[in-house]
């Protein structure tokens, strides 16, 4: 049966998650894209079955056109929809996992690249966390990737690269995993997905900062999603498999958490704040639920079923201001 979309156009407060379907028995993170559409109150409205990706649909951020964005990375894919729900022509931006993005003001993009290193680094080859895919070499080479940031104009054009120190997270692979920038757009911040590092990149002078915030090694705690709110308030969310997750608020200049909030169980690993700066959004890649947690009480206020486990890889809001 052929998947029929059936987005509506973008409304004020409504909800976006990728959310592919993982129905290639061949590829656990491979199967027809999708992204799901709905309200302020997590409530369904459409889906949008994506054209061009074979793997996760991840990595879901407005430009300031509103125009929603997405990527595969595993397919070197981005995707671009209107406000009026329509997938578009969309530049390619080369042979490289790409998985998000920060825009600037003047348009320009800021590419983080999904993939570091090779074979030599990757801890998911064999054992009990092997993968059940099977991750792109870059074309002519052996490696999977180089983690760096890269700025391109809006048209496709390569304006420069940032060198980026990165983690690799627990599989020893992930270099950029998700990013965000602050509102002088003077750098970004970003992660490796499981890493203990909250990363500083300064744009405008092209140089590595000090870490924004670092767990100490031992700590079990690692970091799994990042965001700025429109307020400038920076959140993250901390994951640590023995003693659980939780949503941290941080002093935007030192880092410092100021604030902790405990999410019921693990798993929360891709994070929207809302523009009304007193909910996050919050996505759950072990079971595929989305939720909607007060920023103030940490209590979960509405809640949607992707219905697919460990896909659920990117969620982002529409502003309409």
């Amino acid at each position: 049966m052929t998947n029929v979309s059936d987005l509506k156009p973008f409304e004020h407060g409504d909800i976006f998650a990728g959310a592919t379907m993982l129905n290639n028995p061949d590829d656990d993170h491979a199967g027809d894209g999708r992204i799901i559409q709905y309200d302020s109150d997590l409530k369904l409205k459409g889906t949008l079955w994506t054209k061009n990706t074979t793997h996760l649909v991840q990595g879901l951020k407005f430009d300031h056109d509103k125009n929603l964005w997405a990527f595969d990375s595993q397919n070197y894919a981005s995707i671009k929809v209107s406000p009026t729900g329509e997938q578009i022509d969309q530049v390619d931006f080369g042979p490289r996992s790409f998985s998000n993005v920060c825009f600037s003001g003047s348009g320009d993009l800021f590419l983080g690249e999904h993939l570091v290193g090779d074979e030599s680094n990757n801890k998911a080859l064999e054992g009990p966390r092997k993968l059940g895919t099977v991750l792109p070499f870059m074309p002519g080479t052996q490696r999977y990737g180089d983690g760096n940031l890269y700025k391109f104009s809006n048209n496709g054009d390569l304006l420069d690269t940032y060198e980026t120190e990165t983690h690799g997270g627990m599989p020893g692979f992930l270099g950029i995993t998700a990013s965000t920038m602050d509102a002088d757009e003077s750098k970004v911040v970003y992660i490796s997905e499981l890493g203990n590092r909250i990363f500083q990149y300064d744009v405008l002078n092209n140089q590595q900062l000090e870490d924004l915030f670092t767990y100490e090694p031992d700590s079990g705690n690692m970091v799994i999603a990042i965001s700025y709110a429109t307020n400038g308030d920076f959140y993250s969310i901390k994951a640590n498999f023995g003693s659980g997750f939780a949503l941290c608020k941080h002093n935007p200049s030192t880092g410092e958490i100021t604030d902790e909030k405990i999410l019921p169980g693990p798993g929360w690993a891709s994070l929207c704040l809302s523009s009304d700066c007193q909910h996050a959004l919050i996505g759950n890649f072990f079971n595929g639920q989305i939720a909607k947690f007060s920023l103030q009480t940490g209590q979960m206020v509405a809640s949607a079923e992707t219905s697919v486990e460990r896909s659920l890889a990117g969620i982002a809001e529409f502003n309409q201001t």
